[in-house]
Order: C-alpha cells, then structure tokens, then sequence
C-alpha cells in the first residue's frame, strides 16, 4: 500500500531548493578556501606573501595569496554558471558529481590559456594538486549534504510537494514507483483523476483524491503543492495540457509529464524536439560490441588485481574452515549462468556436508518448497564460523576465480539456481543475457530481505541499463554492505 507521509515542520513550500542551494554555496565557499589556502601553504609555506609570479610584463609581480583569492571567486562563478546548486540534480543520480567535475576542468583549462596568453609563470605543481584535490573534496562534501538530505525526504521534507494528473490507473502507478525512493524528492500529496469522489483515497493508498484534472491548478494551492505530474488520460489532450502549463508560476510551479516508461535509466533516454513534439528515443539495450568487451577487460583487471591483494586473507580463510569444521574448503554448486549454460559457483564452505540433502525438508518444513527462496534464515546446518562467513559474504571470495576464468562477471544479475529459473516468465528470462555477478543491486538493495518480484526487478533494471559506471557504483556499495552488512545479511 502506498501511504503519504507527514511532512516535516522544515517544509517550506516553493522554496526548499534555494534555502538548501544556499548551504550548499556556503560549504563550497569553505571547502575551496580550505583546498586552495592550504595547498598554497603546503607548496611555498606561510611566507606565500613574498613568493610571486611574473606577468607579461616583468615590472608586474603578483602574490599567490591575491592569485588564490581569485582562483576561489573564479571556482565559485563556475560552480554556479554549470548549474551545480540547480534543483534538478540536487539529491539523486550522477549529474551534480558531473556538473562539478565538468565546471572544474573547465577552470582548469581556462587558467591554462589564459597563463600562456599573458605569459604568467605560476607554479604548476600548485594548480595540478589544488583543482583536483577540490574536485575530491567537493564531491565529498556534497555527498555527505545529499545522506543528510536524503534522511529529511524520507518524511517529506525538502521535497517537490506533488499532485498526481491523470487516470487513477497511471496515477497509482506513478506514485508507487516515486514512493520506492524518497530520496529522489517527489513527495505526493493528492491527485486529480478522471473518477473517484473528492475526499476519497487513491485506490490502495492514502493519497487523497482532490478533484477531476480540470481542478489541478486549484488543487495545487490547497495542497501546498509545487509541481504537477501528469501520468496519462484521456481527458488531457495537447491543448489541455498547454493550457495546465501556462497556469503554472514560471519558477515556483513545475510541470512534469511522465511517459509510461519504468526502469529506464538516463543514459538510455534521449529526447528530441521534432515539429514541436517532445519525442523521447529510448536506445535498445547492447549486449556486444565494444561495451562487452570493456566489461570483460574490467573483470578480468579487477578480479586479478583482487585476488592479489587478497590472496593473504584467502589463505586464512581456507585454514579457518578447514579447521573448525569436517569437510572440504570449498563448495561448488551448479548454477545457470549466461544464456541458460550451467556452471560451478565456488564458495567457502559455511554448512556442513550433505547441507544439500537437508534442502527440501527444511522448504518443506517453512512452507516454502514451492516458491524460490535465496536463503533460510536460522539455516541449521551452517557452521559456527559459517554465519560470519556469510553474514560478511567472505564466503563468496572464492568466486573471484569464477570471474577470472569467464563464468561470472564482478558486477551481474544474481546467480540463479534451476528451480528458480524454471519459474521465470519470459521477461524474467532477460537475466540470463548478462553473465551472473559476485554483486549486484540486489547484493546492495536488501539481499535476504527482498522478495522474488523485487529480485526480478532489480536484475531486470541492472540488465536493461548496465553500464562500467554503474558497476563502479555498486561495487563501492557492495563495499560497504560487507563492511556494516545489516540485518538483511544471514
């Protein structure tokens, strides 16, 4: 059931992006004078005043302390013309980090022509360790005001306040999907649909019912609402819907129509204006070709690279299992890896032998022998060290191997057994296009505690839009699952 959520008393309707904008400002401003400053103190110490650097001209001499000072304000003006504070990437997906790293390069090689031009002799060592050293710490600060950020939408606050437009069909689906992840920032707070008695709920949900769609832009005010989302209807043709758009405040109100498209991710969506109509091309997903082969190199470095560095702890580990429990190291199971062929997945062992036999009867037992389940919780037949082997997934190291030889991928869809595959449908069927991961987003989404459909979903998403930069993503979450892994690990 999809419910609202009490808005927080910090809510200030049509403002929250420019208040939080504004504190953004601030901490840039103190994070470039901390990186400027204290790289020009670390490179010519605290007598920067009587180190200088010469202009065109040789009579003009300049201290770096006036130099750092500009650089800061020139730092602060990029920041501001690429849109780094903008509302639309505040708190989600990849674009702020971009609009960051794109603004600063561009510094960077405005400082570098603008040196050569005017033949200004600047320590170079200064510049090529203060800008990316601020690209770091920028990024770094950003990301610690968007899990801020993300907490305070988790009821409500600092939200786009939303009134749903549409069918109560799109508008039910619309707003589950956005109630998935409040940290994106749409919170909805009522909805104008085509029938259903004002005062009454959404179907299924708690969302109230404000009127029909010619009522949004009245709805909007007695909501506090900010944002109008159009899911679909009948009733909302090209003129209606202009005419919506043109009842709206330029800057206090949006208008964001929502195509019936889900688990698409950006890199996939182009839109092209064509004739006046806003046509979204949405590319079919490749599994060949250059993109396949940079996915193998990387597999390849990284589980190498892995297993070197980690060869100490894997050799404890091995000795660790050997001698607390009878029975081999490792644990080889036959799972369905790409295109449907089977493979051996390698584990350390964290149950004891023939824990295979006790399968079905333990299924049988919970009531579960005829739906997939991952894992059992409170599986007797793992071993002592067997839980913190699994609850840290330091069992599933040995699949780095399994990487290196070509049978899974670092990143993938989850490893899936024949009784599991046997219940897919042909869209679930998509998961076998990719190799299986040692991670994936259900390794980061909530492993045991998801349910089949959600398991399906994820891997389904991660198939549809895989990219390197994803898999770089969910591979410093993995990091840090295993680190603090929660109470969904067992």
């Amino acid at each position: 059931m999809v419910t609202t959520r009490e808005p927080s008393a910090a809510v200030v309707p049509f403002d929250w992006s420019r208040v939080y904008a504004r504190r953004l400002a601030i901490t840039d401003l103190l994070v470039l004078v901390w990186v400027v400053f204290g790289v020009q103190i670390a490179y010519f110490g605290l007598d920067a005043n009587n180190v200088a650097f010469s202009g065109r001209l040789n009579e003009l001499r300049f201290s770096y302390y006036g130099f750092s000072i500009a650089l800061i304000v020139a730092w602060m003006v990029m920041l501001r013309l690429f849109d780094t504070r903008d509302y639309r990437v505040l708190g989600g997906g990849t674009a702020e980090y971009r609009a960051i790293a794109d603004s600063t390069a561009r510094l960077f090689g405005l400082v570098a022509v603008v040196s050569y031009l005017l033949k200004i002799d600047i320590a170079r060592g200064y510049i090529l360790i203060a800008l990316p050293l601020g690209i770091v710490v920028l990024m770094l600060s950003r990301w610690m005001w968007r899990q801020w950020l993300s907490l305070k939408r988790q009821s409500g606050a600092y939200s786009a306040r939303v009134v749903l437009v549409g069918s109560p069909t799109t508008a039910l689906h619309i707003a589950r999907e956005l109630a998935r992840h409040p940290e994106e920032g749409y919170f909805v707070v009522g909805a104008c649909v085509t029938s259903g008695a004002v005062g009454t709920m959404l179907p299924g949900t708690s969302i109230p019912i404000l009127g029909d769609v010619s009522d949004a832009l009245s709805s909007l005010d007695s909501a506090a609402a900010d944002t109008v989302v159009i899911t679909g209807s009948e009733q909302l043709g090209p003129q209606e819907i202009k005419t919506l758009s043109w009842g709206l405040e330029a800057g206090q109100r949006h208008l964001i129509v929502a195509p019936s498209l889900t688990d698409v991710g950006g890199p996939r969506i182009h839109t092209r204006p064509v004739a006046g109509l806003p046509l979204i091309h949405v590319e079919t997903p490749r599994y060949a070709g250059s993109k396949l082969f940079t996915k193998r190199a990387f597999d390849i470095l990284g589980s190498g690279a892995l297993v070197i560095v980690l060869s100490p702890v894997l050799v404890v580990l091995a000795l660790v299992v050997k001698l607390t429990s009878r029975g081999p190291v490792f644990y080889r199971q036959e799972r369905v890896g790409l295109n449907g062929e089977h493979f051996d997945m390698l584990k350390f062992r964290s149950m004891r032998v023939d824990a295979d036999a006790e399968l079905a009867s333990l299924l049988a037992a919970q009531g579960s022998s005829d739906t997939p389940l991952f894992k059992v919780k409170d599986d007797p037949r793992v071993t002592s060290i067997g839980h913190v082997l699994r609850k840290h997934s330091l069992d599933e190291f040995p699949q780095l191997f399994n990487v290196l030889l070509g049978s899974m991928s670092l990143v993938g869809p989850r490893p899936q057994r024949d009784g599991e595959v046997a219940l897919y449908d042909d869209a679930a069927r998509r998961r076998l296009l990719l190799k299986p991961g040692m991670s994936g987003l259900w390794q980061v989404g909530g492993r045991s505690s998801l349910g089949w459909e959600d398991a399906i979903r994820l891997d389904l998403y991660y198939v549809e839009n895989w990219s390197i930069t994803g898999d770089l993503v969910i591979l410093w979450r993995t990091v840090r699952a295993v680190l603090a892994p929660g109470r969904d690990a067992h």
